[in-house]
């Protein structure tokens, strides 16, 4: 099955229209005839790309694209109208409309346009996903670097010699940098202990990363001590 595309247009033969040539294009379609409805419609099925008029009963576009945005739905939306108004389309656009086409149109056009935006949509899903991947595969903390797909952790050019619980537990770290961690938190979340245990073990695997990565075990710079509250690993302050 294609693409789907969530048609809101309250003239049924351009429903009608739109419904037949994105169908002959490979896409699902499903349609709504009233804002109110469309809006809901595309919040339950999430459709790929929502073609939505501008005057609609119950609730025009613009607002349809404004509550749609404001509830975090950043599905694609082409926006139609009968109005050649320059007003309407920077408003539509600035209310997060990605494209906009004043009727009356070519079905070919709306199809070609379809594709385009679905194109751009794909390319950034896809960078997104790069840029989640790459700090995936390295964790960079001023010279501290950390590969969670090798289990391996650098400081400078020297591979530090950890064991898999001080990795695990540097890695954890990382990803919450900046984050005040409690000894539970950390038991839990490297450990697997869902009670409160021994949190000894913390403060013993603390001081082991310390004297790897710390120059001085006294005055470390990256994995602060938060006094009566934990610890938080943070990017050292240039002096």
């Amino acid at each position: 099955m294609g693409k789907k595309v969530l048609v809101v247009d309250d003239e049924k033969s351009i429903v009608t229209l739109l419904q037949y040539n994105l169908k002959q294009a490979g896409y699902e379609v499903i349609t709504e005839m009233d804002g109110e409805d469309g809006k809901n419609t595309a919040l339950r099925e999430n459709p790929d790309l929502i073609i939505l008029d501008l005057m609609l009963p119950s609730m025009d576009g613009l607002e349809v694209c404004k509550e749609l945005r404001q509830q975090k739905n950043f599905t694609p939306i082409l926006m139609l109208t009968a109005k050649d108004d320059e007003f309407d389309k920077v408003l539509g656009l600035e209310l997060g409309a990605d494209d906009y086409m004043t009727k009356p149109f070519s079905p070919r056009e709306v199809v070609a346009r379809v594709k385009a935006i679905l194109r751009r949509s794909q390319i950034q899903d896809d960078s997104a996903e790069q840029a989640e991947q790459k700090e995936l595969e390295q964790l960079v903390i001023s010279n501290l670097s950390i590969y969670p797909e090798q289990y391996e952790a650098y400081y400078g050019e020297k591979l530090l010699e950890l064991t898999p619980k001080e990795f695990e537990l540097l890695l954890y770290l990382a990803k919450n940098k900046g984050r005040v961690l409690t000894r539970d938190q950390l038991l839990s979340a490297v450990w697997n202990y869902d009670f409160a245990g021994d949190t000894r073990i913390v403060d013993v695997h603390i001081s082991h990363l310390r004297e790897k990565i710390e120059h001085n075990t006294k005055k470390p710079v990256y994995i602060k001590t938060i006094r009566g509250l934990g610890y938080k690993l943070e990017e050292p302050k240039v002096e």
